[in-house]
């Protein structure tokens, strides 16, 4: 019996993959990462003794679940819950999310908070009622409806085509650093940038102050091959990470969608707090 009862959950989990990668994908915004949210849903699906009524809606809860638990890891942004408002206008039908996120939409994904994001991902996307995101969230129905509301009026802003969230600033600065490409740094740097370093980064070898756009671009020419994108408290940045650890950590400053300071820290209350973007802390 309960090798026919595994069995069955298999087929059924196997039938239901797709949607769930789908939106994972969509909440995420990451394929392979949607990929790897599904998998550990299904190792929670074989190792569960409860009985379940609704596989689909259990399977749905657990991803999203999951998918808001890696939001959290990654997104500094305060999760704050929304004062229920039923007066606010609900045009739900009036935006909904392509199958394809674009760059510019993806920008304003990541500016949402990870309850806004998976409200407003499962109720226009992929039309789930506001009583059954309410019970993912542990929320109220109104407060769902609210985080949604929330999410669509970011929506509304405009983006510039060309803008980049500072994540998108320091990552695209390490990869023309890695690949030696010396216009693409220019491009990514104030005119006035400046490197610094706090005193226990300067005792582990980093310069004590660059000044300049070229000279800041020199310096990073083909360099930071060994540098993870990481947090650093709330901001997106990167850090030199040896045998598991953080010994350097790079901390940008970001205006204007280009790099207005890098500090280089190495104190050891500031590498206590890093953390790998994709939700892992650096062992030490």
């Amino acid at each position: 019996m309960a090798e026919e009862t595994s069995r069955d959950q298999t087929e059924a989990f196997t039938a239901e993959r797709p949607r769930l990668v789908r939106l994972a994908a969509h909440v995420l915004g990451d394929a392979s990462e949607a990929e790897d949210v599904v998998q550990q849903a299904w190792l929670r699906l074989h190792g569960t003794t409860a009985t379940i009524d609704n596989l689909p809606g259990w399977l749905t809860t657990v991803t999203t679940r999951l998918c808001l638990d890696r939001l959290r890891a990654r997104t500094p942004i305060p999760d704050e819950a929304p004062e229920p408002d039923d007066t606010a206008p609900d045009p739900a039908e009036e935006i909904a999310l392509a199958d394809t996120v674009g760059v510019a939409l993806q920008v304003v994904l990541d500016r949402m908070s990870p309850r806004e994001r998976v409200a407003f991902v499962l109720h226009d996307s992929f039309g789930f009622g506001f009583d059954t995101i309410a019970a993912i969230l542990d929320a109220t129905p109104a407060a769902a409806r609210k985080l949604a509301s929330r999410a669509r009026a970011r929506l509304a802003q405009p983006v510039p085509e060309d803008a980049l969230a500072d994540w998108e600033v320091v990552d695209a600065f390490l990869t023309a650093a890695k690949g030696g490409d010396f216009a693409r740094l220019l491009q990514l740097l104030a005119p006035d940038a400046v490197i610094s370093a706090d005193d226990a980064a300067l005792l582990a070898g980093t310069p004590e102050r660059i000044a300049g756009r070229e000279a800041v671009a020199t310096f990073f020419n083909g360099a930071a091959h060994a540098a993870f994108p990481v947090f650093l408290g709330e901001r997106p940045g990167a850090a030199w990470i040896h045998q598991g650890q953080a010994r350097v950590a790079f901390d940008f400053t970001v205006v204007a969608g280009v790099v207005q300071a890098i500090t280089f820290r190495a104190a050891p209350d500031v590498l206590a707090g890093v953390r790998r973007r994709d939700g892992s802390v650096p062992r030490t």
